[in-house]
């Protein structure tokens, strides 16, 4: 089969699209065809291991999985013998930081993973973009316990993880403040952000407002900048590690705070969370924002294209066009 393979890590330039063996399902795997993948902030940090300690979980000196592609949309072809919870034929989708692999024509997973079917009413590329921003998202707005009415700030809210950070939040009844770029500002409201803020004419650290969650979902700002804009009892939650690495340090600090805390969740994902992710789809209340589409050997254009960092929502990967 055709995949994307990275043997060393570092530039887009180390992703070579080659002929590699097809894989085989597990008793309790399945195989899946491939129709769509995306190209993410994820896969990107994965093959540049710039920060040296993800290679203690992906190989020390090269990477053990190199067919990299967490989201994946495809067609279930073949079942292992223990598999219950699907068919051959089926249309699903998921998210695979386990064995990684989307970024391939084949892919195994196992069934209780985060995979599930696909929602009614939406194609490959749309279904491949609904879980690595989602996820990030959802996973930081229930650390920081969101109520409804509270006031949150989402900085960086047109890419992945911001468009899909507003549309959650709106589902759970935040007031939004939305901190993007001028020609996103339109989209993020039409999203839900009651307030948008373009950074590139305002500072949004000169808001008078007050939030109870300040969730930076480029990784961007920090700590100390954003906590005179939190309540007393604040919140602030990066995607990223902050200034060496100050983020992981300060979660530690702030923790024993009875006042304004930074929080360092850790991204997990569960096959719950990806049903509920295609609970909200279908109901109408997140459809994952696409920006471009790119075919496997255009691999190395679509990975500059996302470390520009001036992507609007995802970056999807054509696996079968």
């Amino acid at each position: 089969m055709k995949a994307i393979v990275h043997t060393k890590y570092g530039p887009p330039e180390v992703a070579q699209l080659m002929e590699v063996p097809k894989p085989g399902p597990k008793e309790n795997e399945i195989l899946v065809k491939v129709y769509s993948s995306t190209v993410n902030r994820t896969d990107a940090g994965l093959r540049s291991a710039n920060y040296f300690i993800s290679r203690f979980f992906t190989g020390l000196l090269r990477p053990k999985n190199q067919i990299l592609g967490c989201e994946f949309a495809g067609i279930v072809e073949e079942t292992g013998n223990n598999i219950t919870l699907f068919k051959k034929g089926d249309k699903v989708f998921g998210f695979n930081d386990n064995s990684i692999g989307g970024h391939g024509e084949y892919l195994t997973i196992a069934e209780t993973d985060a995979v599930t079917t696909m929602p009614e009413g939406l194609d490959f590329d749309e279904a491949a973009a609904i879980t690595e921003g989602g996820h990030y998202a959802l996973v930081d707005i229930r650390a920081a316990k969101v109520k409804v009415g509270q006031n949150v700030l989402v900085y960086g809210a047109s890419g992945a993880i911001g468009t899909a950070a507003v549309q959650l939040l709106k589902h759970f009844g935040a007031k939004i403040t939305a901190v993007c770029n001028t020609k996103n500002m339109e989209l993020v409201q039409a999203l839900g952000a009651e307030i948008v803020i373009d950074y590139q004419t305002q500072d949004f650290t000169k808001t008078e407002e007050k939030f109870d969650f300040i969730f930076d979902a480029v990784g961007k700002s920090s700590f100390g900048q954003c906590r005179p804009l939190l309540t007393d009892k604040g919140i602030y939650i990066s995607t990223e590690l902050g200034k060496n690495c100050e983020n992981i340090l300060l979660a530690l600090t702030t923790s024993f705070s009875k006042g304004k805390k930074l929080l360092f969740p850790l991204p997990t994902i569960t096959k719950e969370d990806v049903n509920f992710l295609k609970e909200l789809v279908q109901n109408g209340e997140f459809k994952p924002v696409i920006d471009r589409k790119y075919r496997m050997d255009e691999i190395v254009e679509a990975y500059k294209y996302v470390e520009s960092g001036q992507k609007t929502g995802n970056v999807v990967l054509k696996i079968v066009e």
